[in-house]
């Protein structure tokens, strides 16, 4: 049965006159232009990166697609992001295709103009959540207190299930005398900051670029509203300078450029509440732009957040999560009663294509996208990698999804090279490394991990029943064969920059997308995924290519050692011994300490100078045993403390109420993909928007998880799994690796890709320890090694084995 637990107002009854207003536009007393000065405008650039929270509407698959025609009805193709507390990149059309940069209020007092999202006491809160706190939709409530205590505004947010709008219901109570309120609307159409142009009828905001286009509508109505050049003419320019808005412009003109529109809204005396119904459409132009805000108002915001929830018979996000068996199972394992489950597995649906059915992206966000220019069209972390596409969709198999998965599988062939790859030239069956959710190609190294893994997901979509060995068949005809054949073959490639003649079990790229050579985590899954192939071929009457597979694999793992394992490391000092599996060899000799390639502004570097956590892949998958020698030797070198902190790996985080550390990881020493740690900015924003040499990586969550099941599959091998594991032996895995990464998360519990470490200046971001960074935040990949952290602590086995493997290579 569903939940009845409502949303909480928490602000006093509601202005009469500012409901009986409604959307009648006020007498506007200022002077109205008709054009803007100051075109193009500053240079646009994408918003703060560390998401407090994401939302879209959950919608129904139709036959294996996102379509009209589902139990769900019209589907919403609208997405956004919150921020700084407020509302940032918000999509609609293809998940990466921003049309907003920014909304926020303005609030103008005795002697100042506050932007809300600086000048106020952020916090975040769901909108509908279960008797045990657990958020049961993606819909937000956002309370900024002001610094200076002279207001308070609360915003509901969330997006209209049955069209293309977004809502933002606003509270906004003064606690001083004679503050004005205004709303700030800055406009990104067609995912680009600086092509815009915009206008003002009727006392409706409307802003296109070519075929896309937004429509900001008020109840009640604006008093007055304008639009202009971001800087020069946007209205908070003259505001923050003058105190005044007197100069109203009608209309950006015929130039493009950045613009945005500031907005001003009927007062409301100190001691009371205004409330200010906020939507905006979006539409190929500004006739469907307008319509879609209009229909969300016309049903009664009440009505769309009842629907959005999933409240009586309406289908919503609370029907998801019952859908998903595992979830209050799981829940039991968790530390905090499964609030952060519970997030997760609606933040890995929400981050879906709903044009492209399965299509799973990275993470809804612009890496340190404040200081990351938008004058052209980019994805940032909006984007299909098929390692982390991976990651998502055995985490959603973890939770019982039986539908997700199978279409997410089913999508893969979008993004593998074949004879229709455009201007594609060599041996067919690896998989791009980055695309946009239709398939067009974005990057296109080489990493064997990402053509392993969908080999990998669908030998367990087959184990889990959700795949019939009928339709295996048809795939590994269509899809797995290919992948296979490249992992045993490799052979030319020639795609765009890359011209190359690979060799496998050496990849052009790790999992971190920057070495070529020899890795063992890429190895892990070349293995694995060899040795699954090999599995569905035998069943696909394949007997000869299931017999090089595991030739092939039988190779690789003999020479794995030889390839990757260095007993003359530099890293020899106690407790390291100079014995441990590189990060990555360039060459066949792990002891000949040769450079790698520069990387995020590091040079110069001696291979064995980087160790990392990629080895314990070897153990997850089942291809090395949890006390295999090489293993054991090389984890004194992964939780050295005493290494120089640019070598360094791992460390300790203290949480208020929480009894002594809890423990993190950086992806590997010399990590330069971070902010920079002299002057505290943005990753890559030295001269000319370079990298520089102080830049540092700071510690993943990923990490945590990563050990959480290392160390799981320790116990089991310590029981030889004849009994089942105690909750006492259990507990420190769970005190340990489940409640880092629930310390991680932020207040509307996202999951960072990086937290602070308190390593470098931190003058500009101003993190607390542990707290996520201006990286991408949720990542996806984050909320998935949770996830199916939980599950593996439940089941007592590590969710990503592959028993064919372990059997192979690893099995006592």
């Amino acid at each position: 049965m569903k939940s009845l637990i409502k949303p909480m107002f928490p602000f006093a009854a509601l202005s009469a006159a500012l409901l009986l207003s409604a959307c009648q536009p006020a007498a506007d007393s200022a002077a109205t232009n008709s054009t803007a000065p100051g075109a193009p405008g500053a240079a646009s650039t994408w918003a703060y990166a560390g998401k407090q929270g994401i939302g879209s509407s959950y919608e129904q698959y139709h036959q294996g697609a996102y379509s009209n025609e589902a139990a769900t009805g019209t589907v919403s193709k609208v997405w956004f992001s919150l921020a700084q507390g407020v509302l940032t990149e918000t999509m609609a059309g293809l998940i990466h295709q921003a049309q907003l940069r920014e909304m926020q209020f303005v609030v103008k007092g005795a002697g100042f103009v506050d932007e809300e999202k600086t000048a106020t006491v952020s916090s975040i809160d769901y909108l509908y959540k279960d008797a045990a706190g657990r958020p049961l939709s993606l819909a937000y409530k956002v309370v900024n207190k002001a610094k200076n205590g002279q207001y308070e505004i609360e915003k509901h947010i969330f997006t209209d299930p049955s069209g293309q709008s977004l809502v933002v219901r606003s509270y906004f109570r003064p606690l001083a005398d004679n503050l004005q309120l205004f709303v700030y609307l800055d406009p990104a159409l067609g995912n680009t900051g600086s092509n815009d142009q915009a206008f003002v009828k009727n006392q409706l905001i409307h802003a296109t670029e070519g075929k896309a286009a937004l429509t900001l509508v008020s109840q009640p109505a604006f008093t007055k509203a304008s639009t202009g050049f971001v800087g020069v003419s946007d209205g908070l320019t003259e505001l923050k300078t003058s105190q005044s808005f007197d100069n109203i412009y009608q209309s950006t003109g015929d130039k493009a450029g950045n613009v945005a529109a500031l907005a001003q809204l009927p007062a409301v005396n100190k001691g009371e509440t205004g409330q200010f119904d906020l939507v905006i459409g979006f539409g190929d132009n500004t006739e469907q732009s307008q319509q879609a805000a209009e229909a969300t108002f016309k049903r009664g915001l009440d009505q769309v957040l009842a629907e959005y929830n999933g409240l009586g018979d309406a289908i919503g996000w609370e029907d998801y999560l019952q859908s998903l068996p595992q979830l209050n199972t799981l829940a039991n394992t968790a530390m905090d009663n499964g609030k952060l489950l519970f997030t997760s597995a609606m933040v890995l649906k929400a981050q879906e294509d709903k044009t492209h059915a399965g299509a799973l992206i990275a993470s809804l966000s612009n890496p340190w996208g404040d200081v990351k220019s938008a004058e052209q069209s980019q994805t940032g972390y909006k984007a299909v990698w098929p390692r982390d596409f991976y990651q998502v969709a055995m985490a959603m198999l973890a939770l019982g999804d039986e539908q997700s998965p199978k279409v997410a599988f089913e999508y893969l062939t979008k993004v593998q090279v074949s004879d229709k790859t455009p201007a594609y030239v060599g041996a067919p069956g690896w998989f791009l490394q980055k695309t946009h959710v239709d398939g067009t190609l974005e990057w296109v190294g080489i990493q064997l991990d990402q053509t392993a893994m969908p080999i990998m997901l669908g030998w367990r979509l087959w184990q889990q029943g959700l795949l019939s060995e009928t339709e295996l068949k048809d795939w590994y005809q269509l899809m797995l064969k290919p992948a296979a054949d490249f992992l045993a073959k490799g052979g030319n490639v020639k795609l765009d920059w890359n011209d190359i003649h690979l060799t496998p079990p050496s990849t052009q790229q790790e999992r971190w997308e920057e070495q070529g050579g020899y890795s063992p985590s890429t190895i892990a899954a070349v293995i694995s995924g060899l040795v699954v192939a090999a599995d569905i071929a035998k069943v696909s009457g394949d007997a000869t290519s299931a017999e090089l597979y595991l030739t092939k694999a039988d190779e690789y793992s003999a020479g794995l050692e030889a390839k990757t394992f260095t007993t003359q490391g530099t890293l020899n000092k106690a407790p390291s011994d100079g014995q441990y599996y590189l990060r990555i060899n360039s060459n066949e000799d792990p002891n000949d300490q040769s450079k790698l390639a520069d990387r995020n502004g590091i040079s110069n570097v001696n291979e064995s100078d980087v160790v990392d956590g990629g080895f314990l892949e070897l153990v997850r998958y089942g291809v090395r045993s949890a006390n295999h020698p090489a293993v054991l030797a090389t984890l004194g070198e992964l939780d050295d403390q005493k290494l120089p902190d640019a070598l360094r790996v791992k460390y300790q985080f203290s949480f208020a109420g929480i009894e002594g550390t809890l423990p993190g990881w950086r992806r590997y020493g010399l990590d330069g993909y971070g902010e920079d740690t002299n002057t505290g900015m943005g990753y890559a924003k030295g001269p000319n928007d370079s990298n520089t040499a102080d830049q540092r990586g700071r510690v993943w969550p990923i990490f945590s998880g990563e050990r959480g099941h290392y160390e799981l599959a320790v116990l089991q091998q310590q029981q030889q799994q004849q009994q089942p594991l105690s909750a006492e032996t259990l507990q420190p895995l769970r005190h340990n690796y489940v409640q880092a990464m629930e310390q991680f998360a932020n207040e509307g519990m996202m999951l960072p890709e990086q937290v602070f470490d308190n390593v470098g200046n931190n003058s500009v971001y101003q993190y607390s320890a542990g707290e996520g960074t201006n990286g991408a935040t949720p990542l996806a990949w984050s909320h998935a090694e949770y996830i199916k952290l939980l599950r593996s602590l439940n089941d007592q086995q590590v969710w990503d084995r592959y028993p064919p493997v372990e059997q192979r290579y690893s099995k006592p």
